[in-house]
């Protein structure tokens, strides 16, 4: 039985229960969540353990050639860093502490995502002008006409490299922009959208970079980190890396017959990932062969479409300032509020809808946040926020005012619609309806 600590407040019980039957359920190794409302902490639980059971380490590598999706699902990786984060003791793994941090993969792109439209918000970035107009070598192989816009909904049509990475050429800031800039769109931009999973980090950071002279980890140090108090980071600094969690993968546990059938991928998302060809296998193997997400090199890297590394607190914390002011914020800027209610609008106005090129799934999203739907359920329509791939969630739902995170170390198979998330999701709706009955 795993002991559950923290706290949540009156009436957030059925959160508690549902973290703690992750454990028990789904086979949940280290983890946290954290829920905010009307800008107030209400919830704050861990549990687990940071490093996997005996301390055992393994590569850190995804498996990309038997991915799973089914509404959108897909395979996680595994592995664990032989060097980042305290070592386990001979008694047994380290425990999941209230201050861990972990990888949350594709979560960082609802965070890197807040910078070009703050930028917007400032003046400093038109959403509607052509991305060449800031990075002019952009234009090149008949992408002139791409626009800021096509970039953060995923319709740019460079999910793919035709001379993938490798790992050290993904985190040298240099390759990777050269690369989407030479790429030849596999899709005329702008007519249809595809999960640009891996090539998201060189388009948005370069982009970034052109336009603020900044890397795009400094701007969210600098300019929504440190102001909000947070423990995210792009680009983990060295004395924070004893902090982080090691990823691994786990098994699911057999559910009971009463939790009902278990679901299998559809054969259209089974034969893509099965396909060396595919578009979906090709973006995931933009970086080729997968990086170990538990070496220090890459934790110290700015990848803004998987690299973050955050606490539960952050992501919440962050999600939450997103949409109203946090009383604790120490900043003067709108009370701690990030988005004004015309950023707000935009950042959740669906821009991309339908079948997924690469995902083959449909999904929907808004100006570089994934938006609720079947392949990606939050926790009502006007939710907005990110998966990221093996089990992490982070989100707002301005209606019900609320910032919801849970970041875990044990990849699942999945990417848009963890059952450990989702069994939170629906103890934090079961709670709302509670309270407000």
């Amino acid at each position: 039985m795993v002991d559950v600590q923290g706290n949540v407040a009156d009436g957030f019980e059925p959160v508690r229960d549902a973290f703690a039957a992750n454990f028990a359920r789904h086979g949940e190794r280290g983890a946290a969540v954290v829920l905010y409302r009307e800008g107030e902490k209400v919830v704050d639980l861990w549990g687990g353990t940071k490093t996997p059971d005996g301390g055992q380490d393994s590569d850190g590598r995804e498996d990309s050639g038997s991915g799973e999706v089914s509404d959108g699902r897909e395979v996680s990786g595994s592995g664990e860093d032989p060097d980042g984060g305290r070592k386990a003791s001979d008694d047994g793994p380290e425990p999941w502490a209230q201050d861990t941090a972990q990888v949350v993969r594709s979560v960082t792109k609802g965070v890197a995502a807040a910078v070009p439209l703050l930028l917007h918000q400032r003046g400093q970035l038109d959403l509607d002008g052509r991305v060449s107009t800031y990075w002019p070598e952009f234009k090149a192989a008949g992408k002139e006409r791409v626009l800021v816009r096509h970039l953060l909904a995923h319709r740019t049509g460079v999910p793919v490299l035709d001379t993938p990475l490798t790992p050290a050429e993904a985190i040298d800031g240099i390759s990777g922009p050269r690369a989407v800039a030479a790429q030849r769109p596999v899709w005329e931009p702008g007519t249809a959208h595809g999960y640009h999973a891996q090539t998201y980090s060189w388009l948005l950071g370069e982009l970034v970079r052109r336009v603020t002279g900044r890397t795009i980890g400094r701007w969210i140090a600098e300019e929504i980190a440190r102001p909000l108090g947070l423990d995210l980071w792009l680009g983990l600094p060295e004395e924070q890396r004893g902090r982080v969690g090691r990823i691994a993968a786990v098994e699911a546990l057999a559910a009971p017959a009463a939790h009902g059938p278990r679901l299998r991928p559809k054969r259209s998302v089974a034969e893509a990932y099965r396909d060396p060809e595919s578009l979906t296998r090709r973006a995931f193997a933009a970086i080729t062969p997968l990086p170990d997400e538990n070496d220090p090199a890459y934790l110290a890297a700015e990848l803004p479409a998987s690299g973050g590394v955050a606490t539960a607190e952050a992501l919440a914390r962050f999600y939450a300032a997103l949409i109203g002011p946090l009383p604790s914020a120490r900043t003067a800027r709108s009370g701690g509020r990030l988005f004004a209610p015309a950023t707000l609008t935009m950042a959740r106005t669906e821009e991309s809808a339908g079948p997924d090129r690469v995902l083959v799934v449909g999904t929907r999203f808004g100006l570089g946040y994934m938006l609720h739907g079947p392949a990606c359920p939050l926790l009502g329509p006007g939710s907005f926020g990110h998966p990221g791939r093996g089990g992490s969630l982070a989100f707002a739902d301005p209606e019900a005012r609320i910032g919801f995170a849970y970041v875990t170390n044990g990849m699942r198979r999945g990417v848009t619609a963890d059952p450990r998330a989702q069994a939170l999701v629906r103890a934090v709706r079961t709670s709302l309806a509670a309270l407000e009955a």
